[in-house]
């Protein structure tokens, strides 16, 4: 049986007030019946709002934008926050249900399922597009506080080494790779925030900035100080005050799971009075996790990071129970950071496992949005992070699993981290996508934290073997994709790298090292995300697929864009419009054309390994 075309626009549900309580009011539209074999016979939502199928019975409500309007409202589940369903269309010779995978003849399972959370993201980070600062290694903005020892009184069995700007990091950590310092700050960033707005960004991530021994700040030493070399306090006030005069959002990483080994609290070297570390009778000593040969369970076995213990009612009040704990401390004045990421968020909790793990991430959501409801959280995730993505816990993850990887495996063969080769077709990769994303909620997915590359990972140029072609479909796909696209420091004018710590070189600020047309690039795609609202936050249809290109619509309210990612050779494509009738004109982004759709196709063609975006014109 021929698929009919069924579209449900999930950025078009809305809450309204019901007979018995509150309702969500569900749009679904269908292409007219002289578009289609087969005449529809009845429409359906599927729910369960007392854990017992219903079916709500749609009408037709006319037509819009091209299509069949149907709509029916169903309950806000009762016993849950999230309320799920599906669509079930009845046909003369069978049925299709309609899911947030896709379609297919039977029910499909709960996790394939759309869903609506009552814990929403903040609206304002779908319109974000952000910027990752490795701060070590960005700019150098007030020479003044460069290394000097007595701000490190720390034990080390690696030697300090303070490098000039631009040398070669380190080969790994197992060398100095945590312990080389080149001079970059937090007066560095505020330097350079007009560069920032001039290439569009609107929001910046910062790796840790708070007092450590390392480089990358990852073992923390005091939760409430800003590293000297960064500048101190004052300096994240200042940079905080820039931004917020240019409307611009701050984020700063939150590294809980673990501490410094020479944190106060555990002090391995036993330069203080009272750390836990080989002391039974440390008030600190139930903070930490012991073995009974006095060894400390640490993340990973690294012996520099002695994994907390949330069991222990005094981490938890200083962390995030507290009015004055580390989480609500920097959300508030001065500081007034709009944004947490939590590293390794996956393996905190209690004893020396992730026990209650997802009690605590809810417990640190709850935390930061009673400081501040409108502040954004996500978490570290390199995997699957689904589980964390249903509303009460994340507002959305680093999207290694949902994003990246894919991409990287479409595009260059490549199965991350490892670099293991790997063989996907454009439907398998178009799959893989669908599948991360439907089983989370619509407003999560946008919220989602889309990345190719970061201070963890090599960087995506380096894995494409220096290939710009490569690199500039992944950033067409970044800056198009449903989620919050973020760029990694210097992927913008061509800077490589490979694997940690690699990754985390000097940015070139002589221009004359700069590639100026990727430049070029990522401006003409920031500026025309920031300019399309259903890039921010339209529904995603795809229009084709074959082994080796993709095209699909961002779909809100009529208003759209088609976008076409080609790895392979130059083709001609028809691409169907069902969701749009008429003669639609667009304009392409990179060339510049006019290009006009007839009697809903749009006839193209595209070069070898290249991308076109086109946006409709009213």
């Amino acid at each position: 049986m021929k698929q009919h075309t069924l579209f449900h626009p999930q950025s078009e549900v809305t809450r309204v007030p019901g007979e018995f309580g509150e309702q969500f009011l569900l749009t679904l539209l269908t292409a007219p019946e002289h578009r289609n074999e087969q005449a529809i016979k009845q429409l359906f939502v599927r729910a369960e709002p007392d854990h017992e199928e219903t079916l709500f019975a749609m009408k037709r409500q006319g037509q819009r934008y091209g299509w069949d309007v149907w709509q029916a409202t169903i309950p806000v589940a009762p016993h849950s926050h999230q309320t799920l369903y599906c669509f079930k269309a009845l046909f003369e010779s069978g049925q299709i249900y309609l899911h947030a995978a896709g379609q297919s003849p039977r029910l499909p399972q709960k996790h394939q399922q759309f869903r609506i959370s009552q814990f929403q993201p903040p609206e304002w980070v779908k319109q974000q597009v952000f910027y990752q600062i490795f701060p070590e290694r960005f700019h150098n903005g007030d020479p003044s506080n460069d290394y000097i020892a007595q701000h490190y009184p720390f034990e080390s069995n690696k030697p300090v080494v303070i490098k000039q700007w631009g040398e070669p990091v380190a080969a790994s950590h197992d060398g100095t790779g945590a312990s080389e310092f080149y001079g970059g700050d937090l007066p560095g960033i505020t330097q350079k925030l007009d560069y920032l707005q001039e290439l569009g960004i609107t929001g910046i991530y910062l790796n840790p900035i708070f007092h450590s021994p390392s480089n990358h700040k990852y073992d923390t030493f005091d939760y409430l100080q800003v590293d000297p070399c960064f500048g101190g306090n004052q300096a994240l006030v200042e940079l905080s005050e820039a931004m917020k005069q240019r409307e611009m959002r701050l984020m700063l990483d939150a590294v809980v799971n673990h501490t410094s080994s020479q944190h106060p609290w555990i002090d391995v070297p036993k330069k203080l009075d009272g750390g836990a570390f080989d002391n039974e009778v440390s008030a600190y000593r139930d903070f930490y996790n012991f073995f009974d040969d006095g060894n400390y369970w640490s993340w990973k076995g690294c012996d520099t990071l002695p994994k907390l213990n949330f069991a222990n009612d005094e981490v938890r009040d200083y962390i995030y129970t507290s009015e004055n704990s580390v989480l609500k401390h920097w959300l508030r004045p001065p500081y007034s950071i709009d944004a947490w990421r939590f590293d390794v968020v996956h393996m905190l909790g209690e004893t020396t496992s992730a026990e209650n793990n997802g009690y605590y991430v809810a417990q640190f959501r709850d935390a930061i949005k009673q400081t501040n409801p409108d502040a954004y959280m996500i978490g570290e995730h390199f995997a699957e992070a689904t589980q964390w993505l249903q509303g009460e816990q994340e507002d959305g993850a680093m999207n290694y699993y949902g994003f990246a990887h894919p991409v990287i495996a479409f595009l260059l063969g490549k199965d991350v981290p490892a670099a293991h080769p790997v063989e996907l077709s454009a439907d398998e990769f178009v799959e893989w996508l669908d599948q991360a994303a439907a089983s989370i909620p619509f407003a999560n997915q946008l919220a989602q934290y889309n990345l190719l590359d970061s201070h963890d990972t090599a960087r995506f140029l380096y894995l494409a073997d220096g290939d710009k072609q490569a690199l500039k479909l992944a950033t067409t796909l970044l800056l198009t994709y449903k989620g919050v696209p973020s760029i990694y420091y210097g992927d913008e004018v061509g800077l490589s790298g490979g694997y940690d710590p690699d990754c985390r070189r000097c940015f070139p600020w002589d221009e004359s090292e700069w590639d100026h047309d990727l430049l070029s690039y990522n401006k003409q795609l920031i500026s025309l995300r920031k300019q399309r609202i259903e890039l921010q936050q339209g529904d995603l249809f795809t229009l084709y697929t074959d082994q080796d290109c993709w095209a699909f619509m961002r779909y809100l309210n009529g208003q759209h864009s088609v976008v076409v990612v080609n790895r392979g050779a130059a083709r001609d494509l028809q691409l169907p419009l069902a969701m749009v009738s008429g003669e639609q004109r667009y304009h392409e982004l990179f060339s510049g054309q006019a290009v006009q759709a007839e009697n809903s196709v749009l006839s193209l063609g595209v070069a070898e390994k290249a991308s076109l975006v086109l946006s409709s014109v009213s």
